[in-house]
């Protein structure tokens, strides 16, 4: 395996929040690399990678995502080798005074609850030598004004990753996380969008301001999230676990 050819033929991958956006993205990029996997999500993809399977369920319930796992295995005919866990979301933005506690628990659900249990029933069904990767975000170790639910939901993202991969390093398991910037993703421009309409800047100068903040003078793209997530889960990264790679155009 050559450095700017990655292969992951053979392997085979459960991918959560796989259905659109970055998860999907990744999806791809693993099946370009010749894994087989399946896609889990809350809805059904609008295409799969070839090979790969679908299964519909709801990250926030721990029964769903543990029939999904082992249906998951059965469907691949084997251990998983590799585990990413995509699915999350994020809330509008508000201040700290203006909080709803409410939509903070639907955020912790899916963010944390999601991926706990992902990990959690994926654990026993990957491989010894396998691996896995979250996505977590810059904001999983700085803050971020009007964003108090969903960095708090990264920041423990980070603490599961590092915590797991302890548990899991003894069977040579890797755990690191993702840890995207500003992505333009359309949920971002939805956000950008509406916060435009309350007053808020317009969404063009808006997205030139985050790529201002950057040593590349860009914003990264899903596609730069979906590579390093390909790396992290190659054997090119076989000495690394328990970090968390930021791609974020270099926002330093």
């Amino acid at each position: 395996m050559s450095d700017t050819a990655i292969s992951l033929t053979g392997r085979r991958a459960l991918v959560t929040g796989a259905a659109s956006g970055i998860g999907a993205a990744i999806a791809a990029r693993l099946a370009a690399a010749g894994a087989l996997g399946v896609s889990l999500d809350i809805a059904a993809p609008a295409s799969l990678p070839a090979g790969w399977h679908e299964l519909i369920a709801d990250v926030r319930s721990k029964d769903a995502v543990a029939q999904a796992c082992v249906e998951a295995s059965r469907r691949l005919g084997g251990e998983f080798d590799l585990v990413v866990a995509a699915a999350g979301i994020v809330p509008p933005w508000r201040p700290v005074a203006e909080l709803d506690i409410d939509e903070w628990d639907e955020v912790f659900a899916v963010n944390v609850r999601g991926v706990a249990s992902t990990l959690k029933h994926a654990a026993p069904l990957i491989a010894d030598g396998g691996a896995i990767v979250a996505i977590g975000s810059i904001n999983s170790w700085r803050g971020d004004p009007n964003l108090a639910s969903y960095v708090a939901s990264k920041h423990a993202v980070l603490g599961i990753v590092r915590c797991a991969a302890i548990d899991l390093g003894r069977r040579g398991i890797r755990v690191n996380a993702v840890g995207p910037g500003p992505i333009a993703t359309e949920a971002l421009r939805s956000r950008i969008e509406r916060r435009a309409r309350a007053g808020g800047p317009a969404p063009d100068d808006a997205l030139s301001a985050a790529a201002a903040q950057t040593s590349l003078g860009r914003i990264a793209t899903i596609d730069d999230v979906a590579g390093a997530t390909l790396f992290l889960a190659s054997d090119l990264a076989g000495g690394i676990t328990g970090q968390l790679l930021a791609v974020d155009g270099g926002m330093l």
